[in-house]
């Protein structure tokens, strides 16, 4: 299964104090919905699902991302997974003053690559609208297309093999070739990093807050197969529904099968909570997930291209606010 994706750099310049909280990927989603909805919704209606251009609609496609008519899975659901990733910056500074930069990185999968300048502008025009507490100004100073995903950097981005694609001094969009996951030969892959794939030991660190449902509920208690359920869903359900990929070309319950004989070793996950405002539905909603570490034992090797495409893409839900994010340690 090949799902095309790419990854970017954002940098934005101060213009103004910014006050943001210290987990700024609900500012950041949150803030480019509301933009994004004003730069391209035609018909200004307050929900996609009774507009007629729904399936037409660009805003529709990406934010609400609904299942088309014809479609043969996931009948049951009023929306498809997002075609994007905001990561954001993993530093916990809440205060900028002008002059201050913020990095934060932007996944786009299948043919939401299509829409980047869409992207790009709506952050543009974001920034003159101001986020965060009392609305800061800020600049959108360059896209930096990155398709290493390496840890580090400023920002917790690498640095490597950057290429500068747009920036508020020329205005203009350089073309690029996106880059693909393909899952039968990510592990070699250099662009994904070195493992061990002789070792029988997976050591995960979750950045991010992680809600992974299991048995109708939120869970702590992370077991492999929990983890590997969720992966086979959202990487499945992007490929049908971003990169017209048939989802039957994995077997779902052979690989479920022997993920229960992979067992967890060493836990150290807790539980972090954090809330964020709903302007539609004018209430705070809690989005608490767990962090940290956990250590599994077992045949690991079977499952490699899922967990390390889940690196690239997430995992759970919440992913759109950059929820999910692990490294494999």
């Amino acid at each position: 299964m090949r799902i095309g994706y790419q990854h970017f750099l954002f940098s934005l310049g101060a213009k103004e104090i910014l006050l943001l909280p210290s987990y700024k990927g609900s500012t950041l989603r949150g803030g480019f919905g509301n933009a994004f909805r004003r730069v391209v919704c035609a018909l200004r209606k307050t929900d996609c699902t009774e507009c007629i251009l729904k399936e037409k609609c660009v805003y529709s496609y990406v934010f609400e991302t609904p299942p088309p008519s014809d479609t043969e899975i996931m009948t049951k659901y009023t929306n498809a997974p997002h075609p994007f990733v905001i990561e954001p910056p993993a530093e916990k500074r809440q205060a900028y003053k002008p002059g201050d930069e913020i990095a934060f990185g932007l996944t786009l999968i299948g043919r939401a690559i299509d829409y980047l300048p869409y992207f790009i502008y709506t952050f543009d025009e974001l920034g003159k609208i101001g986020i965060g507490k009392d609305r800061g100004k800020y600049e959108l100073k360059t896209v930096r297309k990155n398709p290493t995903l390496e840890k580090g950097g400023k920002g917790g981005f690498s640095e490597k093999n950057n290429e500068t694609i747009y920036s508020s001094e020329t205005k203009t969009l350089k073309q690029f070739t996106p880059s693909v996951l393909n899952l039968e030969s990510v592990m070699s892959n250099p662009d994904f990093g070195v493992l061990n794939l002789e070792s029988e030991i997976l050591n995960l660190n979750f950045v991010t807050p992680t809600r992974i449902i299991y048995d109708s509920h939120l869970t702590l208690d992370l077991e492999f197969h929990m983890l590997i359920r969720q992966l086979l869903r959202r990487i499945s359900l992007l490929g049908y529904f971003h990169c017209s990929l048939d989802p039957s070309e994995i077997d779902f319950r052979g690989i479920i099968r022997k993920a229960k004989d992979v067992k967890v070793v060493k836990r150290g996950l807790r539980w972090f909570d954090w809330e964020r405002y709903s302007a539609r539905q004018d209430s705070r909603m809690k989005m608490g997930g767990f962090v940290g570490e956990i250590t599994f034992e077992g045949d690991i090797k079977p499952f490699m291209p899922f967990i390390k495409a889940g690196e690239v893409l997430h995992v759970g839900k919440g992913t759109s606010f950059g929820l999910g994010k692990y490294d494999i340690k």
